[in-house]
């Protein structure tokens, strides 16, 4: 039976900001997968259940694992703090069902839970900042390039927006937050009113009311949300305060306001309003536009002159030579009508024979497809010989890269639209061809230039069965020739040593870190006949069995016992900080 993803938004991260429905969404569950640091926010609500939590920047190995263990028929709880919806797990979920063909009906169902977003979070400790228009805009270029980061700000400026700022700066992100501060000083005093909340209503919970001017001179963090007000934003008594305006048509400081209702929706209250509307086009010379209204009668629209645009019903239609909107004072070119005949001018480019209008739309927002994989002269060989270079240039161009690995290949990045043109001329000159990123890799030593080669047919077997194959996270399996060891085998996830025409067998190395470790001997004397079948048994299980992003020697050690070979406890050693001068 198919199961059920629950994709949960826990709020900010304080229990009391946590919805009854998210509580009791997290104890039916099953399986919990999360990030790190938001599976121990939560700890607290947890009883018994697997969990699977990862990592930075593994939301892809997190949304996979979810589907993968509902589709299994269990109960999955996906959580992100703030709203799912909101730069959390939610979208990446559903595209993740979507590449799997999943449908509503008959698929795992799925049920979006919604939380507290850090526009709100925040905005509830600075005052009311976020009380008329405002958006959103992460400034985290990993996954969006910056150049449309950098227009969505600049829009948002020119628009009076309240702006939210989401991933504002990182260790290693430090210019976007300095740029984004740069455009909107082209459109706002520097004394506009800035909120920076770090942490809101965890521990070091930390507010900072500023302004544009000084906000870089604040800590600014991943954990921070950065509030930025619009020209109208005051700051009153310590709060961050956005009228709306009801100034402009009520008297907030009397009991009996001098308009009554009716007089209010009058074009003499609220002369800023756009209902200037050609009365036998729209039919009601008297049309008004309720208070709080999110759309218009008819959602129609429809203004005149020379060139005329009609929005009716949703659909959008334009005519006439020049674009003018026709009020009793006279003619005016309004934003609206300047943004229909933009879209008038795009519709008619994608219609164009020379593809020059194409240009306009396309061109925009054009995707660059970048190609990465690795290469090297094979399992054994290590020499790449001239003509092999030779190809890799040409293949490569001025655009792409080749970056060498301390594993004997290169990692090649190519701006292509057709790959397989690509791996058909390096496999003909001889390349063997990798997938990168969590995958299988065999690594083997180059057998003393061939001369010790009794071992290379099974590198060679384990490459064919097993290389490039995807994996919970990058697994190498290395291979030595003889009893010495020297590539290093033993320090791998798996290694494997060819030794008196038979191979021994290690597992579980750690190769960085302060407690690297190489790994533990679990076999002497395997028969050659029996190596590649067992090699795949103990990879197979390691797939099936793996926590996304978990390393082998943990996931070893996790199961205690893979194929027979049981994990033994290293003595841990405890590391002193050396004194300064040492």
């Amino acid at each position: 039976m198919a199961g059920k993803l629950l994709i949960i938004g826990f709020g900010p991260g304080s229990f009391e900001h946590i919805t009854k429905r998210a509580r009791e969404a997290l104890q039916d569950s099953e399986v919990i997968i999360g990030y790190n640091t938001y599976v121990d926010l939560i700890r607290g609500l947890l009883t018994d259940q697997e969990i699977v939590r990862t990592g930075m920047t593994e939301e892809v190995s997190r949304a996979q694992e979810a589907v993968r263990q509902a589709e299994a028929g269990k109960k999955v709880a996906v959580i992100s703090s703030g709203d799912a919806g909101v730069y959390g797990m939610a979208g990446l979920v559903y595209e993740v069902l979507m590449e799997k063909g999943w449908r509503r009906d008959g698929g795992v169902e799925v049920e979006i839970i919604p939380g507290i977003s850090a526009i709100n979070s925040s905005a509830s400790l600075l005052g009311a900042p976020i009380m008329h228009d405002a958006c959103t805009i992460s400034l985290s270029d990993h996954l969006t390039p910056w150049e449309l980061i950098a227009k969505r700000v600049d829009a948002a400026g020119q628009a009076d927006f309240v702006i939210a700022l989401y991933n504002p700066r990182s260790g290693r992100r430090t210019r976007q937050i300095v740029e984004t501060q740069r455009i909107l000083l082209k459109y706002r005093s520097p004394d506009t009113p800035v909120g920076i909340v770090k942490s809101a209503y965890r521990e070091r919970q930390h507010v900072v009311l500023t302004n544009l001017r000084d906000m870089l001179d604040h800590d600014i963090g991943m954990l921070t949300t950065v509030v930025i007000g619009n020209s109208s934003t005051i700051v009153y008594d310590g709060l961050m305060i956005t009228p709306r305006g009801y100034q402009r048509k009520y008297t907030l400081g009397a009991d009996v306001q001098p308009l009554r209702p009716h007089q209010r929706l009058q074009h003499e209250a609220e002369p800023w309003a756009l209902r200037q509307w050609d009365a036998e086009a729209y039919g009601d010379s008297d049309w008004e536009e309720p208070d709080d209204a999110d759309e218009t009668r008819g959602e129609a629209i429809a203004v005149s002159g020379e060139r005329a645009a009609a929005v009716r019903g949703g659909a959008i239609a334009v005519s006439g030579e020049r674009a003018a909107a026709e009020t009793r004072g006279g003619a005016i070119a309004t934003p609206l009508l300047l943004a229909l005949e933009a879209l008038q001018m795009a519709e008619r480019g994608r219609g164009r024979s020379d593809g020059l209008g194409a240009d306009l739309t396309a061109g925009l927002f054009r995707r660059q497809s970048i190609f990465e994989l690795a290469v090297s002269p094979g399992v054994a060989d290590k020499k790449f010989t001239a003509k092999q270079m030779i190809t890799l240039a040409d293949v490569v161009g001025e655009k792409g890269s080749m970056e060498y690995t301390p594993h004997h290949q290169l990692i090649l990045r190519i701006q292509t639209e057709q790959p397989e043109e690509i791996t058909a001329r390096l496999r003909s000159d001889g390349f063997l061809l990798a997938p990168i990123g969590d995958v299988v890799q065999i690594k083997a030593c180059d057998f003393c230039n061939g001369e010790k080669n009794e071992a290379i047919p099974y590198a060679e077997a384990l490459q064919q069965k097993l290389g490039g194959i995807s994996a919970p996270k990058e697994l190498r399996i290395g291979l030595n020739g003889c009893g010495m060891a020297c590539y290093g085998a033993v320090q791998e996830d798996i290694g494997i040593v060819y030794r008196k025409q038979k191979f021994d067998l290690f597992l579980g190395g750690k190769t960085v870190g302060r407690n690297a470790h190489p790994a533990q001997p679990v076999a002497e004397g395997i028969e050659p006949e029996q190596l590649v079948e067992t090699i795949e048994r103990i990879v197979q299980r390691f797939i099936a069995e793996g926590h996304p992003n978990e390393r082998f020697h943990k996931f070893f050690k996790r199961v205690k016992e893979i194929e027979g070979y049981r994990h033994q406890e290293m003595p841990a050693f405890t590391i002193e900080n050396a004194v300064c001068g040492d």
